[in-house]
Order: structure tokens, then C-alpha cells, then sequence
């Protein structure tokens, strides 16, 4: 299939292969600025996510060496090792769990992450099977990403981790890096990209999946709750987060997706599901595999429920309408590349 054919496909909503899974990610595990996060309130409820999420089938978790804010900084990683060593042997190799190295301005080379990586699978206690560059630097520093990418390329070449993604990137980056790393022997194996029915930048994403599809790259979807925006249903705009930046967010983007969570919430009556579920099916049909964050068990059980149906051409016709007139989007991520 050429770029041109995926990219016409996409676009008429059809399907070409089997819907992706659903993932979960772990973002606000440390996360006070955001989410809130509390320890003592929270730890608990996070190890019941964690087994819930498991139980219902989500296998792919994501995290990063970031996560957590301030003194907080990796909290998320190690709450996940903390879960993941409890398992089974047997259970914990039918799970991908995926951290993000962060490109700060102070690791660049091939040894640039060497530190970091082996303080990450420290957190995790072994527990880690693919490792991803958390943002490109092309914008700003585009001397350090190569670097940086080839030094990821040792990690799997040497047997260290087992697969390599991408995260942040345009349908040019992309389409360059995955051919820097066939030349060595790597295989890309996913790219993370922002989606949800609120996403900025409609033409890029499609041509984003596209671009992966032709090169057979999982594309994970990020935010596809748009921080929980799409959960909303219509006459819920009072019910506002806790957290400044989110209440920020909210009070932009409530009002101008109201039509759009109208549409959502009739399909969601319809299938007897929930608008979450909407929200991640329409980042299936698109292609890519989901990765809300979760932070209570009944989410775990609700997003795993979106696996158990899927929506028809007729509903994602409604859906990509009601979207294209929201005058309100989610805002890009100021290190995506081109």
C-alpha cells in the first residue's frame, strides 16, 4: 500500500486491518501539578488500577523517567516496579511495559542516556521491554537527536532492551529516523503522537499514520481523553477538576465541544457504553492503539470495555463532523516535529 492509498483509506474511515489494542499510561502517578497526586490517598488506589487493569487485558504501559513532579521526579516508574515485581514471572512477560527517556540539554551523544536508562530499569526492576525517546529535538537542537537515536539503536543491538519507539515526531521525522535505524539494523517499533477527537493538526496526525502504517510502526495515541474533556457529557460544564491547569483547559474546551460530546453521548447511549469508550474506539478505527492514563479502578474497567465493540462508518461520519467544527482544540505539544 502506498503512503497515498493509507492516507485515502484514513481519510474514507474504512478499515484495512483488525482494530489495535488499548494500553494504559501512568502519567499521573507523581503527577501533583495535573493530577493531584497525592501518596497517601493515592498509592493504594494505584495498586487496585494496576491489578484491575491487568485482569481486564490491557497488557501495553507506558511511563517515563519524568513522570513525577518535582521531589517526585520517577515516582511513576518506581510504583510501577513496586506492582510489577508482585506479579508472576509467567504474567509479567505477556506485558510491553514502555518508558520514555527525556532529551534534556544535558545528555546528548550515544552515551547520552546511558545513565538514564539504567536508573529507569532500576525503578522498574528489570521490568522494562521497550524504551522510547520521549521528544524529538529537531525544533531546537537537531544536533542532539541523532545522537541520542543511535545510542537507543546500541541499547538494542547490545540485547539491553528489546524494542525501540518514538515519541512526538512528525510524518518527516519519522520517515527519517525509521530510516536511520534500518540502516542499523533496528526496527522501529512504535511512535507516539497526541490523538484524540480534540487533537490539533488533523493533517499531519493522518498523514503521521499513514507514513507508520506504510512502514509498519505502531502509532500509540496519547491523551485520547483530551485530559478527561471527552469524558464530559453535555450539562456536566460545572463539573470542573481540581487542579488549576486543568480547570484552565476545561473552561476553554467544554463550551466549544459541546456538539461534539452531544454526538459522543448519543453513540455512547446507543452501544450502552460509556463517552471514554467512544473517545478511545474512534482512536482505534484511525488505526492506533490507546493509551489512556489511568488512575482508579472503574476507569481500568471502563476503558477495557471499549475492546468489546467498535463503531460503525455511519457513527465515525458523525463523529469526524461534529469534531470539525469544535473552534476549540487541544494545544500541541511545542517539541512535535514535522
Amino acid at each position: 500500500m502506498t503512503q497515498r492509498d493509507g492516507m485515502k483509506a484514513i481519510m474514507a474511515g474504512s478499515s484495512i486491518a483488525p482494530l489495535n489494542g488499548i494500553g494504559f499510561g501512568t502519567w499521573a502517578w507523581g503527577n501533583k501539578a495535573v493530577w493531584g497526586y497525592d501518596a497517601q490517598r493515592d498509592d493504594v488506589r494505584l495498586h487496585a488500577t494496576f491489578r484491575q487493569a491487568l485482569s481486564s487485558g490491557l497488557n501495553l504501559i507506558d511511563t517515563a523517567d519524568s513522570y513525577g513532579t518535582g521531589r517526585l521526579n520517577g515516582r511513576s516508574e518506581e510504583l510501577l516496579g513496586d506492582f510489577l515485581a508482585e506479579l508472576p514471572a509467567l504474567r509479567r512477560s505477556q506485558l510491553t511495559v514502555a518508558t520514555k527517556l527525556a532529551p534534556f540539554p544535558w545528555r546528548w551523544g550515544r552515551r547520552g542516556f546511558d545513565a538514564a536508562f539504567e536508573a529507569s530499569r532500576k525503578r522498574l526492576k528489570g521490568q522494562l521491554q521497550r524504551v522510547q525517546l520521549h521528544w524529538s529535538t529537531a525544533r531546537y537542537a537537531p544536533w542532539q537527536e541523532m545522537g541520542l537515536l543511535h545510542g537507543l539503536a546500541e541499547l538494542v543491538l547490545s540485547g539491553r532492551v528489546d524494542e525501540l519507539g518514538l515519541s512526538n515526531l512528525g510524518p518527516q521525522r519519522l520517515a527519517l529516523l525509521h530510516s536511520r535505524l534500518l540502516e542499523r539494523g533496528v526496527p522501529l517499533r512504535s511512535v507516539q503522537v497526541q490523538c484524540s477527537l480534540l487533537a490539533p493538526e488533523d493533517d499531519q496526525l493522518l498523514e503521521l499514520i499513514a507514513v507508520s502504517r506504510d512502514r509498519d510502526v505502531e502509532v500509540l495515541a496519547y491523551s485520547p481523553l483530551a485530559f478527561g474533556v471527552l469524558g464530559c457529557p453535555p450539562g456536566a460544564e460545572d463539573m470542573l477538576p481540581a487542579t488549576w491547569l486543568r480547570r484552565r483547559l476545561f473552561r476553554r474546551l467544554l463550551p466549544a465541544s459541546r456538539e461534539l460530546r452531544g454526538v459522543m453521548h448519543s453513540i455512547a447511549i446507543e452501544h450502552e457504553a460509556s463517552m471514554v469508550q467512544v473517545a478511545l474506539n474512534w482512536c482505534r478505527a484511525l488505526g492506533t492503539t490507546p493509551i489512556p492514563g489511568l488512575r482508579t479502578p472503574d476507569q481500568a474497567r471502563d476503558v477495557a470495555a471499549a475492546l468489546e465493540w467498535s463503531l460503525s462508518m455511519q457513527e465515525r461520519q458523525r463523529l469526524d463532523a461534529a469534531r470539525r467544527i469544535c473552534c476549540e482544540r487541544m494545544p500541541a505539544n511545542p517539541f512535535q516535529s514535522r
